[in-house]
């Protein structure tokens, strides 16, 4: 399984993002795909997840700024972000299980830099 995340780079405070990421090697689609981050010293945090079921969870600290969805026909999850802040700025990495809430598989990851 590989997931493969695109659409990082350098954002201005105020502005959208959006993050997509490819899943591949699965013979089915993903009971879980979600977006999750990691700034510099800190722990990695859930940004938020989508359930094949429809199921969406999104982060208290992006609710209102952050949409999660999902594209089960080309095996992708997407993140659009929009107002982002400076502290937005981490490496967003795809996440992915074929049950329960916890990834099984990750991405590589793609640095967002959010600039004031």
């Amino acid at each position: 399984v590989q997931l493969v995340e695109s659409g990082g780079g350098l954002v201005q405070a105020g502005g959208s993002l959006r993050l997509s990421c490819v899943a591949s090697g699965n013979p089915f689609s993903f009971h879980l795909m979600g977006w999750y981050r990691q700034a510099p010293g800190k722990q990695r945090e859930l940004v938020g997840h989508h359930i094949m079921d429809g199921d969406v969870n999104i982060a208290d600290f992006v609710k209102g700024r952050a949409t999660i969805s999902r594209d089960d026909t080309k095996n992708t999850v997407f993140l659009q972000m929009n107002d982002v802040r400076p502290d937005d700025t981490a490496v967003y990495y795809c996440g992915a299980a074929s049950w329960g809430l916890t990834p099984k598989y990750w991405g590589q990851g793609t640095q967002v830099t959010v600039s004031s």
